[in-house]
């Protein structure tokens, strides 16, 4: 009896787990006419069983991001690149990354920040 107790306490210690050591990211002020911007989150693998990002789906359509799609190794870390399209939109933004995993906390929130300013155009 306690084997098979041991047994289950051992498989119940296996598991994956997404750990995020920066889950926002502020851009400051940018132009809504300078093209999309881009920053990385790194994802470290602190479960013992290799960690698969299963899906990462952002708040609206101006957000996509990007994730590895091979398994992470335990101890070793992965990137997670979001990309954020300003063109059209003015003041403060607030946008969120749903990541789906298969680990112990099977979805973690990323989140872009910052204010949008209108380009300035030059007269010739």
């Amino acid at each position: 009896m306690l084997s098979i107790m041991g047994l289950v306490a051992a498989y119940a210690e296996d598991y994956a787990q997404a750990t995020f050591p920066v889950q926002n990211h502020d851009f400051g002020v940018i132009n809504d006419g300078g093209g999309p911007v881009s920053c990385t989150f790194e994802v470290v693998n602190t479960g013992n069983k290799p960690l698969l990002i299963i899906d990462a789906f952002a708040s609206c359509g101006c957000t996509r991001p990007e994730f590895p799609t091979k398994p992470i190794k335990p101890g070793k870390k992965g990137k997670i690149k979001v990309t954020f399209s300003p063109l059209g939109r003015l003041g403060a933004f607030h946008k969120s990354v749903k990541v789906k995993t298969n680990g112990r906390e099977k979805f973690s929130t990323l989140g872009i920040e910052g204010t949008i300013i209108k380009s300035q155009k030059k007269n010739k």
